[in-house]
């Protein structure tokens, strides 16, 4: 039985920030159940150790986020948890009390949204402290995001907008180094145990009115990782935000059935040939990131 790297799930679709870079989601709003998620991870259990919460939404708004831990931790997963960092604050007590939990990374590229209402030091100094209280409480790791470079003109107004924050984290863990002149535009840089700061493109997620791209490639989608939406819907990878490629769903066929299913069985094998037989996938900047 083939194991998966990592596998999404999607414990709600609803967002507390509306980020550019993150397309909102014509889905309807939801929350997964207590139930629904102990089903998923019976499920899962055979095919991946490591579960992500997350696809759209921001997993830290879900009421029953600890008890998802707790549920994660008896049943042998380690967790991973991409946010915005905006409630951080409020769940730092109960996320550090998770033995469950094993990274989370913090999308600080949030804080430049016009749309969004955030204070940008009061923002960024609850998630540094919550790193500090992290690194000493627990052994969770830390990744620090910046994915809001242009890929086509790195501007000197995207450098000074990344290093207000970058600056705030020097002076915060006391670095007796320029963070900018060790951080290459896309690696990560380690910067206190378990802490890592992550710049990065910014990447356009797949969209059918996107120009397709018919070139030969590749991705990792159904090859290391699946993602379950917040409804059941079973799709190859975590930038699906909208179950287009839609290969079953838990509450119906299962997900082992939907991961070996025919669809899913040809695009693994399109994969495997470096070939990309869904349109969506032809139409995803984020996979051109493995085809360079």
């Amino acid at each position: 039985m083939k194991k998966y790297k990592k596998i999404y799930l999607e414990i709600t679709n609803v967002c507390n920030l509306k980020c550019n870079f993150c397309p909102e989601t014509k889905r309807k709003a939801e929350f997964m159940s207590e139930a629904t998620f102990n089903q998923i991870l019976d499920q899962v259990k055979p095919f991946t150790d490591y579960i992500y919460l997350h696809v759209k939404g921001e997993p830290l708004l879900h009421p029953n986020l600890g008890s998802f831990l707790d549920i994660s931790y008896e049943k042998g997963f380690k967790v991973n948890i991409t946010t915005n960092g905006t409630l951080i604050d409020k769940l730092a007590d109960t996320l550090l009390g998770k033995p469950a939990l094993r990274q989370i990374n913090f999308s600080l590229h949030s804080f430049d949204e016009k749309d969004n209402d955030i204070s940008k030091d009061k923002y960024i100094d609850s998630i540094l402290e919550f790193t500090s209280r992290a690194i000493e409480e627990s052994s969770i790791i830390i990744s620090l995001r910046l994915w809001n470079l242009d890929e086509a003109l790195i501007t000197e107004d995207q450098r000074k907008r990344n290093l207000d924050i970058i600056d705030k984290i020097e002076g915060y863990f006391k670095l007796p180094y320029k963070i900018q002149g060790n951080l290459s535009e896309t690696r990560a840089l380690k910067i206190a145990n378990r802490v890592y700061l992550n710049q990065d493109y910014e990447f356009k997620w797949p969209d059918l009115m996107e120009e397709e791209d018919c070139t030969k490639g590749s991705c990792y989608g159904l090859r290391n990782q699946a993602a379950i939406l917040v409804n059941g819907t079973v799709v190859p990878c975590c930038l699906d935000g909208e179950g287009i490629i839609n290969l079953g769903n838990i509450h119906e066929c299962g997900f082992a059935d939907s991961i070996n299913g025919k669809r899913a069985e040809s695009i693994k094998l399109g994969f495997c040939n470096n070939n990309v037989v869904e349109e969506l996938c032809r139409k995803c900047g984020y996979r051109k990131r493995f085809n360079k």
